[in-house]
This record gives C-alpha cells, structure tokens and sequence, in this order.
C-alpha cells in the first residue's frame, strides 16, 4: 500500500501552465504504474496519462497529447504532470493513482485526494 498526495493545482489562464505533483510515501515506488485522471463537474472521471516508474514509459490521453507531459523524480518518490496551453476544459480535479499490478489487472488500488485545476477564458 502507498500513500498518495497531490499538488499543484490552482487557478491559471487558458494557455498558461501549470505542474502537479503526486507524492508517494509508504512503499518503494519504483515498480508501481502511476496513472493521472480528471474529473469535471458532472462528467465521469477521464484518464489523462499513464508512466511507468521502473522505465519512464508513458502513454497519454489524445486530449492531451502534445501538451500534457509525465516525469518522475525516483530520488523523491514524485510523479509530476507538466500542463502547458491549458485550456478551459481541462478545468477538472486532478487525481494520480499506483499500482504495481496495473497491467495485470487493469485497475489502480491506490488513490490521492486530488488536486482543483481551473482554467479561465
């Protein structure tokens, strides 16, 4: 089990940047696959990117594609989320989840709080 905290968010302008963190304490971090989601207001949750600690390999949704980036910090257990040309409809919470069996089972047992992202127009 790992324990997972997210920061970052924040209020930013359509176009500006912005970079979440996700923290992860309790377990080694490095076998785990570390999935980024979001979720608007009555909208169900959207998966925005996924990395694999161990490689660094990474997979992102087509909505962000080109402007969302993934990177890890192995030394401080973090998970960052670089957001660039933000739009109004990536205002969402943010979430990250782990799980070492991610590929096996397709699912993430472990889950941060979450982080408020609002773009304005």
């Amino acid at each position: 089990h790992v324990q997972l905290v997210e920061s970052g968010g924040g209020l930013v302008q359509a176009g500006g940047s912005l970079r979440l963190s996700c923290a992860a304490s309790g377990r080694t971090f490095s076998n785990y696959i570390v999935g980024w989601f979001r979720q608007a207001p009555g909208k169900e949750r959207e998966f925005v990117g996924r990395l694999t600690v161990s490689t660094g390999r990474t997979y992102y949704a087509d909505s962000v594609k080109g402007r969302f980036s993934l990177s890890r910090d192995n030394a401080k257990n973090t998970i960052y989320l670089q957001m660039n040309s933000l739009k109004p409809e990536d205002t969402a919470v943010y979430y990250c989840a782990a799980d070492p069996n991610y590929y096996y089972t397709g699912r993430y047992n472990n889950w941060g709080q979450g982080t408020q992202v609002t773009v304005s127009s």
